[in-house]
């Protein structure tokens, strides 16, 4: 028979999960805002760069030499900052799953005596 004790128990071990979940997930959310923010810094004094660059081009060969590295250089960095931030949000998911794991894994005793019963 499934206790009041056990009750508690179950309780109490769902609410430290929950609470350990949702710290990893707030630190994850953390990680993320500061590389995105990070980023959008970067990408900013990059493009300001390129901008003063670009005025500074005595020909038009020139300046399309630095748009085409510019965006080139963009892109590349894109492709890398959007993969950093997916394997952060892996993390994230696997952190903030991990506290359940346990839990999932092994059955509560009302249903392993249901499924002794049959």
């Amino acid at each position: 028979m499934f206790s009041f004790e056990d009750a508690n128990k179950y309780g109490k071990d769902a609410m430290e999960n929950m609470l350990k979940s949702y710290s990893a997930m707030a630190q994850g959310m953390q990680t993320l805002t500061t590389e995105a923010t990070d980023y959008s810094k970067k990408s900013y004094e990059d493009n300001a760069a390129v901008v003063e660059q670009l005025f500074g081009a005595k020909t038009l060969e020139k300046a399309f030499e630095i748009q085409s590295d510019h965006a080139k250089s963009s892109y590349e960095g894109f492709v890398a900052q959007a993969t950093k931030m997916s394997e952060i949000y892996a993390d994230l998911a696997r952190k903030a799953y991990e506290p359940y794991e346990a839990a999932v894994a092994t059955p509560a005793p009302a249903a392993k005596k249901a499924s002794n019963a049959d």
